[in-house]
C-alpha cells in the first residue's frame, strides 16, 4: 500500500480491476500478458485462456493498418470509432489506444472502449420509454405468451391425463396466477419505483419459461427444441422472479419466431459467470458489479442492421404484425433489477445473441467483490 497526505492509496491491481474499460497488456510479438476483467469480458474469456494468444487471433480489424501500426512498439497508437470483429463475440465498435510500457522496450499497453456494450448499457433518458410503455396495448402483448402457455397446456390435457397431468394442471394455475400479476404491474408501469427484490434462482426461472414455451408450441413441430447450457455453480441472483420468467419468455419467443428461417433452427440459452461488468449508475452512487449471464441465441437471420441500435426502443420492429413493444418492456424490467440487457449479431457464425447481466444477492456479492467464486 502507499500512503500520501494520510490517505491509504488502493493497490494498482484493484484500480484497473474497478475500470469500465478493458486493459490488456502486451509483450513483445503483440502477445497477451495480462487483463483486466472489462478485457475478459470484451473477449468473452477468462485471464487463464487469453495469456500468451496473439492480438491477431481474437481481433480483426476492418482497418488492418491500425493492427501494422502497434508493430512501431515505440509509438503511441490512438483509433477512434474503429469497427473489429471479436473471436467468438461478433462486431464492434470501439476507440482503441495503445502506448508502450516506461522502461519495458517492446511492451505495450492497450485499452479498449467498447461503444456497443456502452451504449446498450448506457442510462435512461427515462422520458420517453416511462411514456410510451404504457396502456393496454402492453398489457394485451406481454399476455399474448403466458395464454399460448395455457393453451397449450389446456389441449395436451384434453387429450391424456395421466401423471403428467397433475404437472400441466399447476402450471395452468400458476401461470393464471402470474398473469393475474402480471396485469396489475403492467398497469403500473408508469411507477417510479422498482419492485421489492429477492434472491432468485436464475435456472428455476429459465426451465419456467422454457415449460410455457414448450407448451404453448406443442402444435406446432417446426419449432425447435430449446438447448440449455447452465452453469451449476451459479449462486441467487438478486431480482425478482415473476419478472426473470417474463423477460426469459420474451426472449426465447422471439429466438425461435426468428429461427423459424432456417433449415435447421437452433435455439439456446446459457448462464455463465461472466466476471467484469460492473454498473456505475446506481441510486446510492456506488458501483454495482453484473457477474451473472443470462444468453439466449438463435440461429436466425438477425435484426437488420439499420434496426440493431434502436432495437430496444418502443414501437421499433422487424416483424410484419409485431407492436416494438417486448423488447422495450424486457430492458425496462430488467433495469428494475438493476440489470442491463444487451444485443450482439455474430454475421460469421451467424447467430444473434441477447445477453442480460444481473447482480449477485447481497448475501452472496460479497464472495465476488473477494474473488470470483470457485
Amino acid at each position: 500500500m502507499s500512503e500520501a497526505a494520510g490517505i491509504t492509496l488502493p493497490e494498482a491491481d484493484r484500480v484497473l480491476a474497478s475500470l469500465p474499460q478493458a486493459v490488456v497488456l502486451l509483450e513483445p510479438g503483440l502477445r497477451i500478458a495480462s487483463v483486466n476483467p472489462a478485457a475478459e469480458q470484451f473477449f468473452g474469456q477468462s485471464l487463464r485462456r487469453l495469456v500468451g494468444v496473439g492480438l491477431r487471433e481474437l481481433v480483426d480489424v476492418t482497418s488492418p493498418r491500425v493492427l501494422d501500426r502497434l508493430d512501431d512498439y515505440e509509438t503511441p497508437v490512438s483509433a477512434r470509432e474503429l469497427a473489429v470483429q471479436v473471436k467468438g463475440m461478433g462486431m464492434r465498435r470501439i476507440d482503441l489506444n495503445v502506448a508502450p510500457v516506461a522502461d519495458h522496450p517492446r511492451w505495450q499497453v492497450l485499452t479498449i472502449h467498447d461503444h456497443t456494450t456502452a451504449e446498450a448499457l448506457g442510462d435512461d433518458s427515462g422520458g420517453f420509454d416511462a411514456a410510451a410503455l404504457r396502456g393496454p396495448e402492453i398489457m394485451a402483448h406481454e399476455i399474448k405468451n403466458p395464454l399460448a402457455g395455457i393453451r397449450g397446456a389446456a389441449q395436451l390435457l384434453a387429450r391424456q391425463v395421466d401423471e403428467k397431468g397433475h404437472a400441466l394442471t399447476h402450471l395452468i394455475t400458476s401461470e393464471v396466477d402470474r398473469i393475474a400479476d402480471l396485469i396489475g404491474r403492467m398497469q403500473d408501469l408508469s411507477r417510479q419505483t422498482a419492485p421489492a427484490m429477492a434472491p432468485c434462482n436464475l435456472h428455476e426461472a429459465a426451465r419456467r419459461a422454457i415449460d410455457v414455451i414448450h407448451a404453448g408450441r406443442a402444435e406446432h413441430p417446426e419449432y425447435c427444441t430449446i438447448q440449455e447450457e447452465f452453469d451449476p455453480s451459479l449462486p441467487p441472483v438478486l431480482g425478482s422472479a415473476d419478472a426473470l420468467v417474463q423477460v426469459i419468455i420474451n426472449l426465447l419467443s422471439n429466438a425461435m419466431e426468428a429461427s423459424l428461417s432456417q433449415a435447421v433452427p437452433r435455439v439456446m440459452v446459457r448462464t455463465r459467470f461472466a466476471s467484469g461488468l460492473q454498473l456505475h449508475t446506481t441510486e446510492d452512487g456506488k458501483p454495482l458489479r453484473l457477474p451473472v449471464e443470462l444468453r439466449v441465441t438463435d440461429n436466425g437471420e438477425g435484426v437488420a442492421p439499420n434496426l440493431r441500435e434502436h432495437i430496444f426502443e418502443p414501437f421499433v420492429t422487424s416483424k410484419k404484425l409485431g407492436q416494438g413493444l417486448g423488447l422495450p418492456l424486457v430492458r425496462k424490467l430488467v433495469r428494475e433489477m438493476n440489470g442491463r440487457i444487451t444485443h450482439e449479431r455474430d454475421d460469421v457464425k451467424g447467430l444473434t445473441h441477447f445477453r442480460v447481466h444481473l447482480p449477485l444477492a447481497k448475501e452472496t456479492r460479497k464472495t465476488l467483490l473477494g474473488g470470483r467464486p470457485s
